[in-house]
């Protein structure tokens, strides 16, 4: 593989851009990594749109097999492209090898899970309802439905994920696997990165005889630029992993155009964590250093990172929050993937400084739990921190009930069972939320339970949050504002349903009807005709 050249890549080219210039920054010296990128030209995002709706119509009439041979060639290419790859991710990211690694792993498997969903093809989810013209009264007609692409998508690559939430990460994954062409807008912490990745998947493009507009990919750090492209007329839906602040605007924008289109944005989560009586009081401290270990993976740049841990007063809870404590303020500093990412840390932090609650960051030098390295002197190094609030602080503050992002834990015991309902009740939605207690526990808190189920989109007993495993029954998505829609998974194979709708043909010619719904069956789904599922 070769080094980046401060490329996009639109319509099967390879070109420079035409706006004003930017460079990845290397997290740990703070100094600028070549190549310099320029901003897309309005130009080149038109270019890039209308390619991918000329390509959109062919991607749409084109079989599973061909969809599923293109996702293969992507991940052997990202497979081939070898330690080069993972060693520019690393500079632009501070993200260690082992790391990067798994990530790449990720990334290439979810391609391969797309790949075999579509290749067996049962995912248009067909439906056949015969017709009766004999029926009494009024004639039943012929109806067929299945499933079929919305058209270009634009996807928006996360700075905490440069593999597997990037160019060729799930948003790109599944919808190229449902027919749609995608165009990338590079997250502007990893340009080097999307370029090298972005060439993979090209050239998989090339290889397969597809369309030049198939796969684009635009460099820009102006929220202009991906401004422009969710209000291009050619495209019909978005896929964004980032910032409230960055989804929202996207989905406003996207609401108002003409033609309004679909956002499904991941906007983050506190992932709130409940700690009950009887786990409290059995294991503790145990539970404080298994959730505070969690919470520094990456220095909280996980989505799923905890966040918010609720408990109430009583046996266990001073040892509770002595050993949570204890655990946040021993570990080292650690860098985050870009300094906007400091930034915003830093500024949270300020903001809950402001209230009445105590804010205890770690020493820079702080030694850290077992086999953790520090990184104090990185350009980009934040400190852990355990905010300790209250139940009550909790229901009167909105703030602290909105996400730090980055190494930090929001603390909050409660003085009994109703005021953790009271506060369970009053968050926001989020991607996860986890339970410790015993079967005893479980059942005696089943209000509150029930109460956090209504909050997000995966709970969790007994674990911790992150750590998102990629098959067909996660959900990674959650109510507002988690996400723009809860209905659906950013993560695994049915994250693909975002990319598509339904379509009825009714009393068309058998003949002209799509493959899918003809009654032969010639590519062997599973069906639903006339009310039966059929294999």
């Amino acid at each position: 593989m070769t080094a980046p050249t401060g490329v996009h890549l639109i319509a099967g080219r390879a070109e420079p851009g035409t706006g004003a210039p930017f460079a990845a920054i290397d997290p740990l010296r703070g100094t600028g990594l070549d190549p310099v990128y320029r901003e897309a030209g309005p130009e080149q995002i038109e270019a890039a749109a209308a390619a991918a709706a000329a390509a959109a119509p062919v991607l749409r009439a084109l079989p599973g097999q061909a969809r599923a041979a293109l996702l293969r060639a992507i991940a052997d290419g990202l497979e081939a492209a070898g330690e080069p790859l993972l060693q520019r991710v690393a500079a632009e990211t501070a993200l260690p090898l082992g790391r990067l690694q798994n990530e790449r792993t990720r990334t290439v498997n979810q391609l391969r899970q797309f790949a075999a969903l579509v290749a067996e093809g049962s995912w248009v989810d067909a439906r056949i309802d015969r017709g009766d013209p004999q029926r009494a009264g009024t004639p039943k007609p012929d109806l067929r439905r299945m499933l079929v692409p919305l058209g270009p998508v634009v996807v928006f690559g996360a700075s905490n994920f440069p593999l597997a939430y990037s160019v060729a990460g799930g948003d790109t994954a599944s919808a190229l696997a449902a027919g749609c062409p995608v165009l990338v807008k590079g997250h502007p912490a990893h340009p080097g990165t999307s370029e090298l990745v972005g060439r993979v998947v090209q050239a998989a493009v090339q290889a397969q005889g597809l369309p030049p507009g198939t796969f684009a990919l635009l460099h820009g750090r102006e929220p202009g630029t991906g401004a422009v492209l969710v209000q291009h007329p050619a495209v019909a839906a978005v896929g964004f992993t980032g910032s409230h602040r960055a989804g929202r605007a996207l989905f406003d924008l996207a609401a108002g155009r003409s033609a309004p289109i679909p956002v499904f944005a991941e906007m983050g989560s506190m992932n709130p964590v409940l700690v009950l009586p009887r786990a409290l009081r059995e294991r503790g401290p145990a539970l404080a250093g298994q959730l505070a270990d969690s919470a520094l993976l990456a220095m909280g740049q996980f989505c799923t990172s905890p966040g918010l841990v609720l408990w109430c007063a009583g046996p266990g809870a001073a040892e509770f929050a002595a050993a949570l404590a204890a655990r946040l303020q021993a570990a080292p500093a650690g860098p985050t993937v870009h300094p906007s990412i400091r930034a915003g840390y830093e500024q949270a932090l300020a903001e809950v400084r402001a209230l009445p609650v105590q804010v205890a960051v770690a020493p820079a030098g702080g030694a850290g739990p077992a086999g953790a390295t520090g990184a104090a002197g990185a350009a980009t190094a934040v400190c852990p921190a355990l905010v300790l609030g209250s139940g009550e602080l909790l229901q009167r503050f909105p703030r602290l009930r909105h996400e730090i992002y980055g190494p930090a834990v929001l603390g909050a015991p409660c003085r009994d069972a109703g005021e953790l309902l009271a506060v369970v009740q009053a968050l926001d939605g989020h991607l996860t939320g986890t339970v410790h207690g015993t079967r005893e526990d479980f059942v005696e808190f089943h209000a509150v339970i029930d109460a956090l189920r209504s909050k997000v989109g995966r709970l969790i007993a007994n674990g911790v949050p992150t750590g998102v495993e990629v098959c067909s029954a996660m959900v990674h998505g959650g109510p507002y504002p988690a996400a723009t829609d809860a209905r659906f998974s950013a993560v695994g194979v049915t994250s693909i349903q975002r990319w598509v709708r339904p379509v009825c043909w009714q009393d068309w010619p058998a003949e002209l009807l799509p493959l899918e719904l003809r009654d032969d069956n010639p590519l062997g789904l599973r069906r639903t005709v006339d009310g039966d599922l059929r294999g």
